[in-house]
């Protein structure tokens, strides 16, 4: 779950600094402001430039935007290593307003949808411990898969194939939901992931039910 420890990484840092800047500008803010309640009387400066102190402020905003692309680079790099093994592939088809979860590589051709009508969800099942590939698509309008808990999203597009790469690393089940407003049953438009052993996702490409996704699944 790699995906999700970068963003909270990126988060944090990114957090952090836009925090301190505030800090800093609102204390120079209201430094400004209790000095001239004081009841000094300021006088205009006789000097057009202040070189020493340009200079300062533009290096300082240089390291800090130097910082933040660098960072930013480094840690799309962690997410998006080469997987270290040949992915299982899964094509994830949206239409109005539901999913269809294909698997090319069972010898079953197990597919897996629903209406996403109450508890009419469908479960996306994948292993732990082996990337997975997901191939999303579209059959009609715009939609975008989402994963709130583990920080994947990706658009959907009719007659376009997007893909992504994920890998998790315990068994587990999670809600995903459609990002995108694509008409009236938009706010139906989830599903579920569910993590399984290795084991239990090869009996599943085979057709077997799978825990408590069984009902979704079967």
């Amino acid at each position: 779950m790699i995906q999700r420890h970068v963003f909270g990484s990126v988060f944090s840092v990114e957090s952090a600094i836009a925090g301190f800047v505030f800090l800093v500008v609102c204390a120079l803010l209201g430094y400004a402001l209790l000095r001239r309640r004081a009841g000094r009387q300021p006088t205009a400066s006789q000097r057009p430039e202040r070189p020493a102190l340009e200079k300062f402020y533009v290096g300082v905003l240089a390291a800090f935007a130097v910082f933040l692309v660098a960072w930013t680079a480094w840690q799309n790099h962690r997410e998006h290593r080469p997987p270290a093994a040949e992915p299982v592939r899964v094509d994830v088809t949206g239409f109005q307003w539901c999913w269809t979860f294909g698997y090319p590589e069972s010898p079953a051709k197990r597919s897996v949808t629903g209406t996403c009508r109450g508890k009419d969800m469908p479960t996306l099942v994948v292993p732990t411990g082996r990337p997975v590939q997901l191939r999303l698509t579209s059959e009609d309008v715009i939609h975008s898969l989402w994963i709130p808990d583990l920080r994947y999203k990706m658009d959907t597009f009719p007659d376009h194939v997007n893909t992504f790469t994920l890998t998790l690393d315990h068994e587990g089940r999670w809600r995903g939901r459609c990002a995108e407003f694509c008409g009236e049953r938009h706010y139906s438009m989830d599903f579920w992931v569910q993590a399984v052993s290795p084991q239990e996702y090869e009996r599943f490409l085979h057709g077997q039910p799978v825990g408590t996704a069984a009902g979704a699944a079967a």
